[in-house]
C-alpha cells in the first residue's frame, strides 16, 4: 500500500490519473479509504478554465465518502470501518462568521480538493482542523456509498431551504433541472413544501427530469413560466423561487415568479465577468421581496443532508449516475458537458 491511484490536477486542461504515495496519517488526523466520489460542476470548470485557488499538482474531488481506515493516535470519537462524509469547505473556527455559526462563510475557507488533497483517490487524509471544527459526519451503514457521496451537494440545497425559510404548505419553484435543481426540489419537499414546480427548457435535462417527482414540470421553451406559476397559485405567485440555472436572464426573471413577501434564492453562481444583473427594484420594493443567496453549507447542514439521504424515497439512486471507475475521469467530464448523466460518481 505504498502508492495509490489519484486524479491529479496539473493545470487548465491537464488532469491526469496517476500513482502517488498513500498519504501518512498523523496523530490528529483520519485516513479514509474512499469508495465513492462525485464529480462537481466546479471540478469540470477547473479542468476547462483552471482555478487560481488550486496549486498544482493536487488531488481533486470534494464530494466524497469512505470508510475510516486509520485513526490518528489522539483522535477521539471515530472507529475503523465507520462511513463518513464531510462538510468539505474547512473553516478556521475563529473568524467573525465562524463564531456566528456561519462556517460556510468563513473568511479563511480551505476546501478539500482545493487547499487540501481531495477524494478522487483511493485514500484521503482528513486534516486535524476539520476534525476539531466538526466537519466530519458519520453516515449510517445502510446508506450506499454512491448515495452518501451526494451528501455535500445535498447539504447546499439544505442551506438554500433554510435561508429561504421553506415550510409547511409552501409553493416552491425551482428553475433548472440539473442535479442541483433536483436536489433543491427534493429538499424543499422534505422541508414541508406542498406544491413543487420544476422549470427547464427543452433538451436532455427536461427529459431526465421526468424521472423525478414534482407537481408540475414546465417546459419553458414551449410554456410561459410566469403564466404557469400564476395559474398554479391562483394568481398569487410562489412562496419561494430557487434559481439553480447559471444564467443571468433567468435570475432576473425569477422576481416575476414570486408572491409579495416571497423569497428568491440565487442558488447557481454566475461566471466572473458575466455576473451582473439588471433587476426590477420596484418589484422588490413594493412587493417586499427577499432576494438572497446560498453558498456552500455547514457541518450541521451536512448532517441534515445525511438524514435526508437515509430516508426511503430519496432520489439519490436516480441522481448518482453514471457510476464510473476512477480512471475514467475524462469520460466523466465529457458526460457532464454533454448532459448524458446526472451526478457522475467515481469509484476507485
Amino acid at each position: 500500500m505504498s502508492t495509490m491511484s489519484a486524479v491529479v490536477y496539473h493545470g487548465k486542461g491537464d488532469v491526469r490519473v496517476e500513482r502517488i504515495p498513500v498519504p501518512e496519517c498523523k496523530p490528529g488526523e483520519l485516513r479514509i479509504r474512499i469508495d465513492a466520489c462525485a464529480v462537481c460542476g466546479s471540478d469540470q470548470k477547473t479542468f476547462n478554465s483552471g482555478n487560481p485557488r488550486m496549486k498544482p499538482p493536487i488531488t481533486m474531488g470534494h464530494e466524497f465518502t469512505g470508510l475510516v481506515e486509520t485513526v490518528g493516535g489522539v483522535v477521539k470519537g471515530f472507529r475503523v470501518g465507520e462511513r463518513v462524509v464531510m462538510a468539505t469547505s474547512i473553516s478556521c473556527g475563529e473568524c467573525f462568521y465562524c463564531k456566528k455559526g456561519w462556517s460556510n462563510l468563513c473568511t479563511k475557507l480551505n476546501p478539500m480538493g482545493f487547499s487540501y488533497p481531495g477524494g478522487m483517490a483511493e485514500y484521503v487524509i482528513i486534516p486535524e482542523i476539520a476534525l476539531k471544527n466538526g466537519h466530519v459526519i458519520k453516515v449510517p451503514p445502510e446508506v450506499p456509498a454512491e448515495h452518501a457521496a451526494l451528501a455535500e451537494p445535498f447539504s447546499c440545497a439544505v442551506n438554500a431551504a433554510e435561508n429561504c425559510m421553506i415550510g409547511t404548505g409552501d409553493t416552491v419553484v425551482v428553475v433548472g433541472a440539473g442535479p442541483l435543481g433536483i436536489m433543491n426540489l427534493y429538499v424543499a419537499g422534505a422541508f414541508g413544501a406542498s406544491k413543487l414546480i420544476l422549470a427547464q427548457r427543452e433538451g436532455k435535462r427536461l427529459e431526465q427530469a421526468r424521472a423525478f417527482v414534482c407537481d408540475r414540470l414546465v417546459n419553458t421553451t414551449a410554456e410561459n413560466l410566469v403564466e404557469v406559476v400564476r395559474q398554479e397559485t391562483a394568481g398569487v405567485g410562489a412562496d419561494c423561487v430557487i434559481v439553480a440555472a447559471p444564467e443571468a436572464l433567468v435570475q432576473e426573471q425569477a422576481l416575476g415568479l414570486a408572491r409579495k413577501k416571497g423569497r428568491v434564492c440565487l442558488f447557481a453562481s454566475l461566471p466572473l465577468g458575466k455576473n451582473m444583473l439588471t433587476i426590477d427594484s420596484r418589484a422588490i420594493h413594493y412587493g417586499e421581496l427577499a432576494v438572497l443567496g446560498a453558498s456552500d453549507s455547514t457541518p450541521r447542514q451536512v448532517q441534515k443532508a445525511v438524514d435526508l439521504l437515509s430516508r426511503p424515497g430519496s432520489p439519490a439512486g436516480r441522481l448518482a449516475t453514471p457510476v464510473l471507475p476512477l480512471d475514467r475521469i475524462a469520460d466523466a467530464f465529457r458526460i457532464m458537458a454533454e448532459r448524458d448523466g446526472m451526478r457522475v460518481v467515481l469509484k476507485p
